[in-house]
C-alpha cells in the first residue's frame, strides 16, 4: 500500500448487518465525515459478500446522501483469509523478497495459489535460533471473495484504491505510541475480529462468526422484534444495571440480558482458545491486556464482563480524534476499523 496522500480517502468497513465509512485525508486517524447503513441479513455472510447488487445499491445511496468521496480503501475480514509469518533467508531487496515469497507461498497457504490473492510485507531482519532471517507477513485471500467485494463497490460508482485486512486497520486506529508488549485488539460487531500485535505489528489474527448482530438476531427471534429494535434493546439493557431499574418491557429486558451474558461467554471462550493457540507458537509473548471496539463497545458493561471472562483487563478503544458520543449519531466503536483504513501506516 502506498502512503496516504493529501487527497480524500474513505475507509470502508463492510460487515454482516451494517457498513461503516470514514473519510479522512490528514495522514492521521481523524474523522472528517462518517456514515453508516444497515444491511439486511444475507447480504454479507461471515464477512463475505453474498448479494452484490443489494450491497452496491446501499453503498451508492449512502455515499450520495453523505457526499462522501469516491476513493475507497476496503477492509476484509473472514475465516477464509490466511495470515502467516514466514522467515526467509536474509534478503536485501524488495524484488528478492517477493521472489522468495512466491516460491515458498504454497508451503504456507492452504489454498491453490491460482485461486488466491497474495500480499506480503517485510518486517526486516530478525535474529532466530537458525541465525538472521528476513521475517515476512504473508496474507492470502480467495480471489472470488475479493472479486465480489470489488464488483459491489465499483457498481456503486466507487473507486477502490486498495484492499486491506480489517485487523491491520483496527491496530492502526487504536495503537498508541509507546505501547510495548503483546496487546489483544477485538472488534465485535457483525463478526468478531481479533488481532494480537507486538507494538504496532500484527502477529496473529482470527475471525469469529459471532458478534453483536448474532445476539440481536437471537433476541429478535425470541421476542418478535426487528433487528434494529433488538440492537437498541441490547444497548439499552447492557450488563451493568439491575434489571429492576431498567425501564421497558420486563420480558424483553430479561431476555436481552440473558442473550448478552451468553454472547459474552461464547465469544470469550473462543478468544481464550485463540490466545492459547497463539501462545503455542514459537516466540509468542503472553497477552496481558485487550482493547475492545466495534458495536459491542457501546453496550454498557460489555468490556468489563469480557475482561472478567478473559482474566485480563479490557479497555474500550476509540479512534484518536473521536468523541465518546460518536459521529453523526454513529457509535464511535463502529467507525474504528473504517478510520484505520484511511491510513496505510500507524500514525507517528
Amino acid at each position: 500500500m502506498a502512503r496516504s496522500s493529501s487527497k480524500t480517502l474513505v475507509g470502508l468497513d463492510i460487515q454482516p448487518g451494517y457498513v461503516a465509512a470514514v473519510e479522512g485525508r490528514s495522514g492521521q486517524v481523524a474523522v472528517e465525515q462518517a456514515a453508516s447503513a444497515a444491511l439486511a441479513p444475507g447480504i454479507v455472510r461471515d464477512g463475505e459478500v453474498v448479494d452484490v447488487e443489494t450491497l452496491s445499491s446501499v453503498l451508492r445511496d449512502m455515499f450520495a446522501e453523505h457526499k462522501l468521496g469516491k476513493r475507497v480503501r476496503i477492509g476484509v475480514a473472514n475465516h477464509r483469509i490466511v495470515m502467516r509469518t514466514v522467515d526467509l533467508p536474509p534478503l536485501e531487496t524488495a524484488k528478492e523478497i517477493a521472489s522468495a515469497v512466491r516460491f515458498q507461498a504454497q508451503e504456507h497457504i492452504p489454498m491453490q495459489l491460482d485461486q488466491a490473492v497474495l500480499e506480503h510485507q517485510s518486517l526486516g531482519i530478525v535474529e532466530t535460533a537458525e541465525g538472521p532471517r528476513t521475517r515476512v507477513v504473508l496474507v492470502a485471500a480467495r480471489r472470488e471473495m475479493v472479486d465480489r467485494l470489488l464488483e459491489a463497490t465499483r457498481k456503486a460508482g466507487l473507486r477502490p484504491q486498495g484492499i486491506d485486512l480489517s485487523a491491520f486497520a483496527m491496530i492502526r486506529a487504536l495503537h498508541h505510541a509507546g505501547t510495548t508488549g503483546a496487546t489483544l485488539y477485538i472488534s465485535i460487531g457483525g463478526i468478531t475480529n481479533l488481532a494480537v500485535a507486538m507494538g504496532s505489528t500484527c502477529v496473529f489474527t482470527r475471525v469469529l462468526a459471532q458478534g453483536t448482530e448474532t445476539m440481536a438476531g437471537e433476541l429478535a427471534e425470541r421476542r418478535g422484534l426487528t433487528l434494529d429494535h433488538a440492537n437498541g434493546w441490547l444497548k439499552h439493557v447492557g450488563l451493568l444495571e439491575d434489571l429492576d431499574s431498567i425501564e421497558g418491557d420486563p420480558d424483553i429486558i430479561s431476555e436481552a440480558r440473558s442473550v448478552l451474558a451468553d454472547g459474552v461467554r461464547r465469544i470469550s471462550d473462543e478468544l481464550r482458545n485463540s490466545l492459547d493457540f497463539h501462545a503455542m507458537q514459537a516466540g509468542a509473548s503472553g497477552v496481558e491486556r485487550a482493547i475492545l471496539t466495534g458495536a459491542a463497545a457501546a453496550i454498557p458493561g460489555f468490556a468489563d464482563q469480557l475482561g472478567e471472562e478473559l482474566g485480563r483487563p479490557v479497555s474500550v478503544g476509540a479512534v484518536l480524534e473521536g468523541r465518546p458520543g460518536g459521529f453523526n449519531g454513529i457509535d464511535a466503536g463502529r467507525l474504528a476499523v473504517a478510520a484505520g483504513l484511511t491510513v496505510s501506516e500507524v500514525p507517528a
